[in-house]
């Protein structure tokens, strides 16, 4: 196997025995192959489209695009078995949209510039055997990064690796968009068109490098329209978020926790425990949760159990109730709560129990046959945690913000968000937001909160305003950018002239749809880490640097990162 698309991949150059994050070769081999079709589906279903098929016809193409593009993300999905028959559903969907643009392009009017995909890409790939676990297996082995590399001209690799985890992140949003109710066919078709663009130029040595620019910024906009179509539904169904204390404090009684980011089966598991005696509590990503008026309505929603992601092995075990993944961020389960942790959407991991819709009646009768939390105690935590600065409360206050600005009571706004992670070099998160001034303000987002979020900043000087707000998880990136946008408006500058800088930790595929997103409004002096990405080069790094002055953060030494000092003064200067 060959994997380096997370941020923890091994000596920060790929996984090649077993993924860091748990993925078997198996399970690598067979999210490649099923990636390769995926771009040989929107090869033919980008050609329909052109060829006038409506996207009412595409609408079961286009959703099993973008779920099973999240579900080959790091830490979605680790079920061989729901792969393989993902891989053969794709080639069914691939026939599908192949007879929709022959029909259609028989009877076009732009038949000529409507050419069939070309021999040799993954729109013409067949296999010996779909059924067959071994064969695909070796079949995969034809089409990954390790056969691509021996093709493509590094920079061009490197490049069409960002543009295609961009496109991963951009999927997942887009799905929690779609569970809400909320989808755009335009965002379908640029997801589809980018795809196809990669079926299309699949092995070339020197794909067009100007194109490949342009395709890689075009998905940072594609993912700034599905993020504003994700913030409308949260919103809209939920309530703006509000600033809410959150309980880190276990109450005695029956026990069910939920992580991920999914706040419609939160809510769904709330209605469906009401009233049973049982207590609802929130783990990593879905801490935010509480910022919601028509979610903290239920009284039930106990509070935050634990802390980050990759401590659930720690955690889980301990929790005397049945645990719900609702999306990204699980990891092989221990055999001490595997019987009792369930997975939902497009999540999964072998032998775990999976919720194929948001019917919760065997998590319910499970925690009603476990003992719970026999007495009322404190987490590790210790402390509530306040949360639910989302946009309209930010902008709400903004008026504070620009007079504190103006007098000097506020210096500086340092965005400190993004993922969390296992390696001691994070901690320079932890030292950037401690060592920033008293007369700043750090705003938050994704679970790299937990690295400091238990730490009390005070309030900003004669505002009141707590100097950490909390804006919710790394799907709630586009309020960040609304706040910024209007600030520079009420300035009358542009964003980067604003007295704001943002340093970015990163994991997997969603924080690098948020970078191409920043980077598509030309956001610059981004400061990521604590590693860079794998797949960039350094020619692709220098672009990036000479472009848009991305900066890898200064983390120095694991136990000692005062190295954040030098990165402080340089943000306070604006660079």
């Amino acid at each position: 196997m060959f994997c380096m698309q997370c941020e923890q991949t091994e000596n920060h150059t790929g996984c090649t025995v077993v993924g860091n994050c748990g993925k078997t070769p198996e399970t690598a081999h067979l999210q490649d192959l099923l990636l390769y079709n995926l771009k040989g589906v929107a090869q033919y279903a980008h050609r329909a489209r052109a060829a006038g098929v409506s996207d009412d016809a595409l609408l079961d193409i286009d959703r099993f695009t973008i779920n099973w593009l999240f579900a080959t993300m790091t830490n979605v999905n680790f079920d061989p078995a729901r792969f393989r028959k993902a891989i053969r559903d794709s080639l069914s969907l691939r026939n599908k949209a192949m007879v929709l643009y022959q029909d259609a392009a028989a009877n076009s009017p732009k038949a000529g510039s409507l050419l069939p995909p070309r021999e040799g890409t993954p729109a013409t790939w067949t296999s010996v055997d779909a059924n067959s676990p071994e064969t695909l297996d070796s079949e995969a082995a034809a089409i990954d990064v390790q056969t691509r590399k021996q093709l493509v001209q590094e920079d061009a690799l490197g490049l069409e690796e960002l543009l295609t985890y961009g496109l991963k992140g951009t999927a997942a949003y887009a799905t929690h968009a779609s569970e809400l109710g909320r989808e755009d066919p335009a965002v379908f078709k640029e997801i589809g068109a980018s795809l196809a663009w990669l079926g299309d130029n699949a092995n070339q040595a020197t794909p067009d490098a100007g194109e490949l620019v342009s395709q890689v910024l075009n998905c940072g906009k594609t993912n700034l329209r599905v993020m504003e179509l994700l913030d409308d539904r949260h919103t809209s169904r939920f309530g703006h978020p509000t600033p809410a204390s959150v309980p880190t404090i276990e109450r005695a009684g029956k026990a069910i926790l939920v992580s991920g980011h999914d706040l419609p089966d939160l809510e769904a598991l709330l209605q469906q425990t009401e009233g049973k005696g049982i207590n609802v509590y929130t783990h990593g990503e879905m801490l935010p949760a509480h910022g919601y008026p028509e979610l903290r309505k239920y009284k039930h929603l106990a509070g935050n159990y634990g802390g980050a992601w990759q401590l659930q092995k720690m955690e889980f075990g301990r929790f005397p109730g049945p645990i719900v993944m609702t999306t990204n961020c699980i990891i092989e389960p221990r055999d001490s709560y595997k019987d009792r942790i369930y997975t939902r959407g497009e999540v999964g991991f072998t032998g775990l129990k999976h919720l194929a819709n948001r019917d919760f009646s065997q998590v319910i009768d499970q925690a009603l046959s476990m003992p719970g939390f026999t007495k009322d105690g404190a987490s590790a935590l210790h402390k509530p945690m306040l949360v639910g600065f989302g946009r309209q409360t930010v902008l709400f206050v903004a008026d504070k913000v620009l007079d504190a600005a103006k007098t000097g009571e506020l210096s500086h706004i340092f965005l400190i968000g993004g993922c969390d992670g296992s390696e001691g070099e994070r901690n320079y998160y932890r030292k950037l937001a401690e060592k920033v001034p008293a007369n700043a303000v750090i705003l938050t987002l994704g679970c790299g909160k937990y690295r400091f979020n238990t730490k009390d900043f005070g309030t900003l000087g004669k505002t009141g305003l707590p100097r950490l707000l909390d804006m919710g998880q790394c799907n709630d990136a586009y309020g960040a950018i609304v706040v910024a946008s209007e600030l520079a408006k009420a300035l009358k500058v542009d964003v980067n002239s604003l007295p704001l800088s943002l340093a970015l930790s990163w994991f997997e595929q969603k924080a690098v749809a948020v970078l191409l997103t920043l980077l598509y409004l030309n956001i610059q002096n981004i400061r990521i880490g604590p590693a860079l990405p794998a797949f960039i080069t350094p020619k692709t790094l220098s672009f990036l640097v000479d472009k848009f002055k991305l900066k890898p953060v200064n983390v120095g030494d694991v136990d000692d990162v005062d190295d954040v000092d030098a990165d402080i003064a340089l943000m306070m200067k604006g660079q």
